[in-house]
């Protein structure tokens, strides 16, 4: 038999057997064979029945056959702790392997490295065969930005911070800012990473101070693990903290916008909205939105991307910035480069 029939047999003979129950009267060899046409293995249900009879002989398995149709399943008791991974678990593996990585403590990260191969090396072993072993090679995340490259994290720092943050320890940092000429030392308390586009952050307090602060990891010279608890403020929730707008870097209140749109940026934000009590309406000619959105820096930056498709008429203060800011990027490009 040829190397690669024996294998995509051994692996369909695996997958069905993830699929044998161990309670209950079982399943039918008709439901065996449609979840494995679902999985993107091509078999038929003579294939199935003549599969089950193979692993019976080596495996605890019952089968059922005091009426038709035959029900199959593990016999009471029986140890089914299978190794390895099913296709839909090596398929979840290699599209989630990239997203984890900053997230996930280092340790555990190393320990999955060993899964992450074998699931690598599963789907490549059925790729020709099974429509789903090809799906990672099909699906793609991509950024609504400019594209950039990923910030440079040292590797000792995020397995540093990973570890205080799982432990509830202080850090001993020495960061960076953008407005700092040199790292300044920094005791930190961390309460949370989050990932924002190609950076992450570690949500934390200095000391004793209660103020819930934002620490690029790729800012970080130094960070050591101390044998102090860290103090975290005892109302801290990480979801209501990025739900406050803080990943926007915002003062944490709402705004009523309201301005003149495009049509094309119309259409845009009725597809995506920018909030749910979003109202785009047509007036005298022109297009009208308001929504109540976050007071941010990232509302800003969306505003002045969209340039003169956008024209802010509420709030003032909002309108007046973008005017400014507007007027001096006009101004640069009136003088002369020669």
């Amino acid at each position: 038999m040829p190397a690669n029939k024996t294998r995509n047999t051994l692996a369909r003979q695996w997958e069905l057997l993830q699929l044998i129950p161990t309670r209950g009267d079982g399943r039918t060899s008709s439901e065996f064979t449609d979840a494995l046409n679902q999985l993107g293995f091509k078999v038929s249900k003579r294939q199935i029945e003549r599969d089950l009879g193979a692993l019976m002989e080596a495996f605890p398995l019952e089968c059922n056959n005091d009426s038709i149709p035959f029900f199959w399943k593990w016999i009471d008791g029986a140890s089914v702790d299978l190794p390895g991974l099913t296709l839909a678990e090596a398929l979840s593996m290699k599209l989630i392997e990239d997203a984890i990585q900053n997230l996930l403590p280092a340790s555990l990260v190393s320990s999955l490295k060993p899964r992450f191969l074998q699931a690598e090396k599963k789907l490549a072993g059925l790729d020709k065969d099974s429509p789903t072993a090809q799906w990672s090679s099909k699906v793609r995340t991509v950024q609504p930005t400019l594209p950039l490259l990923s910030p440079h994290v040292i590797q000792e720092v995020l397995e540093n911070v990973q570890e205080a943050l799982l432990l509830n320890k202080q850090l001993d940092a020495e960061y960076q800012s953008m407005t700092d000429s040199a790292p300044v030392s920094k005791l930190l308390n961390p309460l949370g990473l989050v990932n924002r586009g190609l950076v992450t952050y570690l949500v934390a307090t200095k000391s004793n101070s209660a103020e819930v602060r934002l620490y690029a990891l790729h800012r970080f010279a130094k960070a050591t693990k101390l044998e102090g608890n860290a103090k975290r403020p005892r109302t801290f929730n990480l979801d209501d903290y990025i739900n406050s707008g803080a990943l926007q870097f915002g003062s944490g209140k709402t705004i009523r916008l309201k301005a003149y749109v495009s049509d094309w940026l119309a259409q845009y934000l009725t597809e995506t909205p920018m909030s749910s009590d979003q109202k785009i309406v047509v007036e005298e000619e022109k297009i009208r939105l308001s929504a109540t959105v976050p007071d941010s820096w990232q509302l800003k930056w969306w505003i002045l991307s969209h340039g003169s498709g956008i024209k802010v008429l509420a709030p003032v203060g909002l309108r007046s910035s973008i005017f400014e800011t507007h007027k001096l990027a006009s101004a640069q490009y009136e003088e002369s480069d020669e």
